[in-house]
């Protein structure tokens, strides 16, 4: 589409493929979009493609259509093939084809296949039809405004959409919901009279295999129908979600479900009628269950009017205590969508209990590509470390969240109507990893980070850029927790907002976000023995391993122990001394970064370096701020200083 950013499918990408023969066997409208990406490849750069038998470089073939989504893929006598059973799995084949590049069509290479891993694989959008008067055009959106809603109405042209769901194909997503989980009442009428519009946006999704999912508010029956209740076991409340989603699958007939946000934050939900959460899930399963449908019920549900005196009180465990007690109740059409973690995306916290916790139950992990608490898309902070960590973690030493995940794995999307889609340039590489992530939990996270560069800045970029932009994003995430909230102790920043530091914006809040921090030492005790019982809510080992502050991991120390600023980590350090490190080592990492980013200025097309310096600028302002604020709340609560001289203010 001409005006918007390629992102990682630049036209360079397709040469390989544009300037070869290709036959494409099969019928569709997905196989048709392969032809029309091949054909206009072919058109730029010289090749052809048919669907004539014949002697080609490259098949592309769908053999039946059974709805999966994996490939096989293969070369021999100097031709490449792609086979797929089901027109997705073409699309993604395909798309296989333009991430390899030239190598597609050199060695010899045995038949492979491939396959997801998770079967749905989302973007979560947060954005408002109409604008919020507080939360604007996007929550939590870094990016501009939407992509989907402008005036509150459906944007009238929708190639924009078109071309996001071509970029989301091409890195294996399958699946968007277009609103707000917090539905407000302009959101709430998509689900009624204005469904059209939802219908035109998932029109433009389509042709990229994309479903299209709708956030819905629990309270529609009597905010939508004028009925007196929303109580999911009254007949008449169940009748009403069953003929307003029929209409919902008359509108888009491959619509892949509801997104709820209950009970949580203000959101209206089942305990209203003394209800549980499996009651309300289900009653909204058992509308959707005859049209092949799902409801995502978010599991992130806390009391966040807590009183920040009753150090018993934790918000931690809200999730495991809520929805534990239920496992084996909830619908098979409904999934439970867990945030990765215990609390609200930070830089670092702890795995949530929760996942591998309710082995008869549908769960989705939720992560979050937005940045919300890792720099708001103005700081560079690539998430694909901390993600595969979490993807990989054993909640029982032995099963991983990724195996766990069997709901599917979903992001709080980072798009907008930016320019460059995630108002950060360097952002769009979160966007691209979570869903190469989504599709394999399992596959090195720097390995895709090198197909990102590659694909974004040209096939083979020069080793000078792509040694820049590896070093420069590689490490961004423990260099964005250095300069932050150390130790896994979290929050500590501008309360509403979340962007910049204030040590004590949220601890004498109700929002159940503390820090502790006294004369005498930081952190929450989260322990069995001593404090509010969270660590006990984890299986062997890591009950065992976080109850203790001697075996605890040192990057989760705060999070699980209040501990002295002289307690001795793991590290050699004491607490308050690896405060201080850690946050002139995070200052010091950015300078370096932006003077890299600044040296690659004749490798970098000029609007794209441009608006990147323009971030770095301010990211180092702003670390150095949290860096000041930090020591200096720590140095005056501690009184100890640094011992290696340096000045605190």
């Amino acid at each position: 589409m001409q005006g918007v950013d390629p992102a990682w499918l630049p036209d360079v990408a397709f040469r390989p493929i544009g300037i070869r023969r290709t036959l494409i066997r099969g019928s569709g409208p997905l196989v048709d979009t392969v032809h029309g990406e091949v054909a206009g490849a072919c058109e730029r750069f010289g090749g052809s493609v048919s669907r004539e038998s014949g002697s080609y470089d490259l098949v592309l073939e769908l053999d039946g259509d059974d709805g999966s989504e994996g490939f096989v893929y293969g070369r021999g006598d100097g031709c490449t093939t792609v086979t797929a059973s089901g027109a997705r799995g073409l699309l993604y084949g395909f798309f296989h084809v333009v991430r390899l590049g030239e190598t597609a069509f050199l060695d010899d290479a045995r038949r492979a296949s491939y396959q997801p891993e998770s079967a749905l694989r989302m973007l979560d959008h947060w954005d408002n039809v109409a604008v919020h008067p507080v939360m604007g055009q996007v929550e939590r959106g870094y990016a501009g405004g939407s992509l989907f809603w402008e005036d509150g109405r459906a944007r009238g042209d929708l190639e924009r959409v078109r071309a996001y769901g071509r970029l989301l194909a091409a890195c294996g997503i399958n699946a968007v919901a277009v609103n707000n989980v917090n539905v407000h009442a302009t959101e709430a009428r998509l689900l009624t009279d204005r469904i059209g519009e939802v219908a035109d946006i998932a029109g433009a999704l389509r042709p990229y295999g994309i479903r299209t999912h709708l956030s819905v508010t629990f309270a529609a029956p009597v905010v939508l129908g004028g009925l007196a209740s929303a109580d999911p076991l009254d007949e008449s409340v169940r009748a009403w979600w069953a003929e307003a989603t029929a209409r919902v699958y008359t509108a888009i007939p491959d619509f892949g479900g509801f997104v709820v946000k209950a009970d949580s934050e203000g959101q209206p939900g089942p305990f209203a009628y003394g209800r549980s959460h499996a009651d309300g899930a289900n009653m909204l399963a058992a509308a959707l269950a005859p049209h092949g449908g799902s409801v995502h019920w978010r599991a992130f549900v806390y009391n966040h009017h807590q009183d920040w005196r009753n150090r018993s009180t934790d918000r931690a465990r809200a999730a495991y205590d809520h929805f534990v007690p239920l496992d084996g109740e909830f619908a098979d059409n409904a999934v439970l969508q867990v945030k990765h973690g215990p609390m609200d995306f930070q830089v670092r916290e702890p795995v949530s209990p929760l996942i591998g916790a309710m082995p008869g139950t549908r769960l989705a992990v939720e992560l979050q590509a937005t940045q919300e608490y890792t720099g708001q898309q103005r700081h560079v902070c690539w998430l694909g470390p901390m993600w595969s960590e979490v993807l990989r973690f054993g909640t029982d030493g032995e099963s991983s969240v990724g195996a766990s995940a069997r709901g599917g794995l979903v992001a709080v999307a980072n798009v907008g109507d930016d320019p460059f889609w995630t108002g950060h340039p360097l952002a769009q590489a979160n966007l691209y990893t979570f869903g190469r992530l989504a599709w394999d939990p399992n596959a090195d996270p720097h390995h895709v980070l090198d197909e990102w560069i590659r694909l974004t800045f040209g096939p083979g970029p020069g080793p000078g850029l792509a040694a820049g932009l590896r070093s420069i994003l590689d490490g961004s995430w423990r260099t964005y927790e250095k300069y932050t909230a150390p130790l896994g102790v979290g929050f500590m920043v501008q309360p509403g907002h979340h962007y910049g530091p204030s040590v004590d914006g949220y601890e004498y809040s109700p929002w159940g976000t503390y820090h502790f921090a006294d004369r005498d030492g930081v952190g929450v005790d989260r322990s069995v023995a001593t404090g509010t019982g969270y660590a006990g809510q984890y299986a062997k080992p890591w009950a065992d391993v976080y109850e203790s502050p001697l075996s605890c991991p040192d990057e989760l120390l705060l999070f699980f122990h209040h501990v002295s600023y002289g307690h001795m980590l793991h590290s050699g350090k004491t607490v308050i001394q690896h405060i201080y490190d850690t946050h002139f080592e995070g200052v010091a990492e950015v300078e370096a970064a932006r003077e890299r980013w600044a040296s690659l200025v004749d490798l970098v097309e000029p609007a794209r370096h441009a608006r990147v310096a323009e971030r770095f600028e301010e990211q180092l302002r702003s670390a150095r701020e949290w860096r000041d604020q930090v020591n200096s709340y720590f140095f005056r609560k501690s009184g100890v200083a640094d011992e290696r001289g340096r000045t605190i203010y």
